[in-house]
């Protein structure tokens, strides 16, 4: 129901072709329909919460001229980023993610990850890689989660670079409430941690930095739980707090929230 109104607007153009399917089937069999639809030499993915500024597709087609990049992706920002304090952090969290980690791991052209809600992808890579994309299993079961991350791995599984283009704005919607903001990340942190093992075959043929990224995705926020826990533990049992462990940690959030906020 939600698209009809977008269908009956654009429905008599012939430039547009709407792939109705009977029921919801998720977000990676719909796009498998479409590829297996689609006759293009690329191919944009846009999620339905995302708006794209106007010079965004001719970004990307500049950046995919080059026959040895599979896929690239736009700059994130949130478009509900004013509705409150959360929305403001994850526009934040965007902002980082995409101009340090991202544009980092573009120097190498080993994107890690190709965001969904706008990245475009090479058709003739898709097809290559399109069985391995919709067999991928979770704990035995179809997996529904990390489409983006999944493919992007696959991209440079298969010999592709993986691109990011910052001149590329995308506007989507983020979590207002913290619950699904977690749930969000909880979800985001099973594809990450899943599909870092599908790529550490890869990263030996790839620049150093981008095992130590690696590392810090994976080992940092378990080094920071870790930390956490000794401190509470500390606390308990000797009602003193690691008073230096607190000022560092604390220091290095305060100088890269900063950063992002300045910048952002």
């Amino acid at each position: 129901e939600a698209i009809l109104p977008v269908h009956g607007l654009y429905t008599s153009d012939p430039r547009f072709e709407f792939l109705l399917l009977p029921k919801n089937v998720g977000k990676r069999k719909a796009q498998i329909a479409a590829i297996e639809r689609s006759c293009g030499d690329l191919i944009l993915n846009v999620d339905s919460d995302t708006s794209i500024a106007s010079d965004v597709v001719t970004l990307l087609v500049e950046k995919m001229r080059d026959s040895d990049v599979g896929a690239a992706m736009g700059q994130l920002k949130a478009s509900n980023r004013d509705q409150n304090l959360l929305t403001r952090l994850i526009d934040m969290e965007y902002w980082l993610a995409c101009n340090d980690e991202r544009a980092a791991q573009a120097r190498f052209g080993a994107v890690m990850c190709c965001c969904g809600p706008c990245a475009m992808y090479r058709r003739s890579a898709l097809l290559l890689l399109l069985d391995q994309y919709q067999t991928q299993l979770y704990r035995g079961k179809p997996s529904d989660f990390g489409e983006d991350r999944h493919l992007t791995i696959l991209m440079l599984s298969a010999g592709f670079r993986t691109e990011y283009v910052p001149e590329a704005i995308a506007k989507t919607v983020v979590p207002d409430r913290i619950g699904s903001y977690l749930r969000q990340q909880l979800r985001w942190a099973r594809s990450t941690f899943r599909d870092t093992l599908l790529a550490l075959p890869l990263l030996p043929s790839h620049n150093r930095f981008l095992t130590l990224d690696a590392i810090h995705q994976n080992i940092g926020p378990l080094l920071l739980a870790v930390s956490s826990a000794t401190g509470i533990i500390q606390f308990v049992l000797t009602a003193t707090m690691p008073g230096w462990t607190i000022i560092i940690i604390a220091s290095m959030t305060m100088v890269r929230c900063s950063v992002a906020a300045y910048r952002a």
